[in-house]
């Protein structure tokens, strides 16, 4: 199998990348970590013209936020460790076909490879199912307020969440999205203690994954996207000063309250010295070891 990346906000990328051998288009969005937005109909029009499948990663929004189907998606892909679980206690995934061909092929693959979900963990999905409109709305609304208080704090370059007017995909989410999701990302100013950052938050907890109904904060270029090659970080822009939150469903204040004392602790020496872990100078290997 041969993977062609191409930069899906460009159609004209899209199509001239297309080949005779192209079986499918995969999309994610918003992409991960930086919460870039693909014209959904545009890429479906693409793909339908060019008789192949459309496979959608829907992770981030559910099917409450955002229905790629409507848009021309053949295959539709969750994790389900994420939101539709949201109580971080399971690890599977899901694939929603959109014709009884496609149900079919998927229903063989699955059954083939034997990569389907045991019943317990197919019953803890369906928990959260039950709350996942109330889960996805309270984390939408601390999301908000995370980053329009990132948007104002001096240490932020920028922000990335596509609910601010100042996303340049702001207009094309609202468009085909029912909503902006619970994850933001930020970049901070060159020589910020992103470390230091990471290690004093005490609400926001420093791990991978994301969908829970806790908060979670990471450093996408030694963790989640970790085993990205360098240039391909660098080209994607996933460098060192991008921080990666998992906005949680607890108090908005709680959340504002911790970012807040958490730069105050990385800025400046005094601030840091409660949270030291021995290190003049934190690695984020000694900050994880201490915290787990």
């Amino acid at each position: 199998m041969e993977v062609s990346f191409v930069d899906l906000s460009d159609p004209r990328q899209l199509e001239a990348h297309l080949r005779e051998q192209t079986r499918a288009i995969w999309v994610e969005t918003p992409s991960n970590p930086l919460l870039r937005i693909t014209d959904l109909e545009q890429v479906g029009r693409i793909a339908r013209e060019a008789g192949i499948d459309l496979v959608v990663d829907n992770t981030f929004l559910t099917p409450l936020l955002q229905r790629p189907i409507d848009f021309g998606a053949t295959f539709v892909v969750h994790s389900t460790t994420k939101y539709l679980n949201g109580h971080s206690d399971v690890v599977g995934g899901a694939i929603i076909a959109a014709t009884e061909e496609g149900r079919e092929a998927v229903h063989f693959a699955a059954n083939a490879q034997g990569a389907t979900a045991v019943p317990f963990d197919s019953w803890l999905i369906l928990r959260g199912l039950k709350t996942l409109p109330l889960r996805l709305k309270q984390h939408q609304e601390n999301a908000r307020a995370v980053a329009e208080f990132l948007q104002s704090h001096p240490d932020v370059e920028e922000v990335y969440y596509p609910g601010l007017a100042s996303h340049p995909g702001h207009d094309m989410a609202a468009s085909q999205q029912y909503g902006f999701g619970g994850m933001v990302s930020f970049r901070v100013r060159e020589g910020f203690a992103v470390a230091r950052l990471l290690a004093a938050t005490r609400v926001f907890t420093l791990a991978e994954s994301l969908g829970g109904v806790e908060s979670l904060i990471e450093q996408p270029s030694t963790m989640s996207h970790a085993s990205m090659r360098p240039e391909a970080r660098k080209a994607a822009g996933i460098t060192e000063e991008v921080v990666r939150l998992s906005v949680g469903i607890e108090h908005s204040e709680d959340l504002l309250s911790d970012l807040e004392q958490a730069f105050e602790a990385a800025s400046t020496p005094a601030g840091w010295s409660s949270y030291s872990t021995g290190l003049e100078e934190p690695s984020l290997d000694a900050i994880l070891a201490v915290q787990g």
